[in-house]
């Protein structure tokens, strides 16, 4: 254990270094954000019929969406580790007196974490703090009960959780094709839509609804978010977490499994 925190804590300094980019990425979250509320003000204005999500539950939902951007949804593999399997370095990782699997998931957690300090924490400062200090308290994001922020919380966990297994399986998927492309640039789409990211869950249609909480994407966002703005009570959390343990669990035996096969067919030039 003390090398792979070891590892975590490197990795996480490491990311921690991008100090430019998450400024710039702040503000491209914060801008698309506000043109999302935008969009939701105008929609609730015209529309006369009751609505899954409420106009505060929604700006809650889009916020959160903006700053947890980055921190749990999985976009693509860990590039570093793909590289390393393409050119064959991959091979000093195989020598490393520890587990494979959990050696890269330890560097998916900590690419899941450092945006959280470093992107999700400034633009939930600015949206809960600044906005009701120029006059924009009904754009602004509303503090939820202490029960729902710890509920919160604890669904946050398990979405980091989720989103790191899923990572790890677009990571290794790279043992089992030419280029290692085709699944990741397949899921930005797939985990975007289906997870909340561009409109969220509660707007699809009914009929797509079951579907949509039975997948796995659900726990990346949706569910979270709903608990943080108090569309789901806090004791939904239960449900909340074994629907994201089941699919963790299931994804790292899948991206367990994909690593071992894939280790054990695996030719490095040379040898």
């Amino acid at each position: 254990m003390k090398a792979y925190r070891s590892l975590f804590i490197a990795r996480f300094s490491l990311l921690l270094q991008y100090r430019a980019a998450a400024l710039a990425g702040i503000g491209t979250q914060f801008f698309w954000g506000l043109l999302k509320v935008m969009v939701l003000e105008a929609f609730f204005q015209q529309n006369t019929i009751a609505q899954p999500l409420n106009f505060q539950q929604s700006i809650g939902y889009i916020w959160l969406g903006q700053a947890f951007l980055f921190a749990v949804v999985p976009w693509a593999g860990d590039r570093e580790i793909q590289e390393l399997i393409r050119s064959g370095a991959v091979g000093y990782d195989l020598l490393r007196p520890t587990d494979l699997y959990n050696f890269w998931f330890v560097r998916a957690l900590a690419m899941r974490i450092a945006p959280i300090v470093l992107r999700a924490l400034p633009l939930l400062a600015i949206t809960i703090l600044l906005f009701p200090q120029i006059g924009l308290s009904h754009w602004a994001l509303t503090l939820p009960s202490i029960a729902s922020l710890i509920a919160f919380l604890l669904a946050l966990i398990g979405a980091i959780l989720l989103s790191a297994a899923m990572t790890m399986v677009l990571t290794v998927s790279m043992m089992w094709t030419l280029s290692g492309e085709g699944l990741n640039q397949l899921a930005p789409t797939l985990v975007s839509v289906l997870s909340g990211m561009l409109v969220p869950l509660p707007f699809f249609p009914d009929w797509l609804q079951p579907i949509l909480a039975i997948l796995p994407f659900s726990g990346l966002l949706d569910q979270p978010f709903r608990l943080f703005t108090g569309n789901l009570p806090p004791e939904a959390i239960f449900g909340v977490l074994a629907h994201q343990v089941i699919w963790s669990t299931l994804l790292v035996w899948f991206g367990r499994s994909l690593v071992n096969r894939g280790v054990n067919r695996l030719v490095i030039q040379g040898g």
